[in-house]
């Protein structure tokens, strides 16, 4: 660990999540700070800039992605990482697009965190001859990644979406409650 980056932000509304993470990585030497909030993780964010930020996607309805360029003004070196338990393609890019260095579906542990924080996914590795592989997604995944592209068309407006989406409001809303499916 690198003495010099030790403070964390970590932005979580679920209390018992934010207190294991926090307490797990106090144990491994890191200062955190944590924030159930937006509003409050400004505020943290302005008394002491953090090496790392840990920001949930989803706070009760209100989007962390908004943190990003505010931390990214403060630091260019800062890692961020936005995890979330509603992982999707366009929520990944959109984080990514705003200058989050990696992006991790929950559950996750501290170590698989800690993986995601330091990886650096940014760069490609240029010297790989390996093709990629590429994993086909099930209707319900290609289905769930449709919806969540056009949600952020729509700025999470779920009437509007569901217009497009030619879709009752509630069904879409019921879709939206339920987790991805894996694959």
């Amino acid at each position: 660990m690198n003495t010099k980056l030790n403070k964390i932000l970590i932005v979580e509304d679920d209390e018992v999540f934010a207190e294991t993470i926090t307490r797990t990585l106090s144990n491994r030497g890191y200062i955190c700070r944590q924030a159930p909030n937006v509003e409050k993780a400004q505020t943290l964010i302005q008394s002491e800039a953090p090496d790392f930020a840990i920001l949930d996607l989803n706070l009760n309805g209100e989007s962390s992605l908004q943190l990003i360029p505010i931390l990214r003004l403060i630091s260019s070196q800062m890692r961020i990482l936005v995890l979330t338990g509603y992982a999707s393609i366009a929520t990944a890019v959109e984080a990514i697009k705003l200058g989050a260095d990696n992006y991790l579906a929950k559950p996750a542990d501290t170590d698989e965190i800690l993986a995601a924080m330091f990886a650096d996914f940014k760069k490609s590795d240029s010297n790989s001859n390996e093709e990629p592989k590429l994993e086909t997604m099930s209707v319900r995944r290609l289905e769930w990644e449709h919806i969540q592209r056009v949600l952020m068309e729509n700025e999470g407006n779920v009437s509007a979406t569901a217009r497009q989406l030619n879709m009752h409001r509630r069904t879409l809303q019921r879709k939206l409650q339920k987790k991805p499916v894996l694959k």
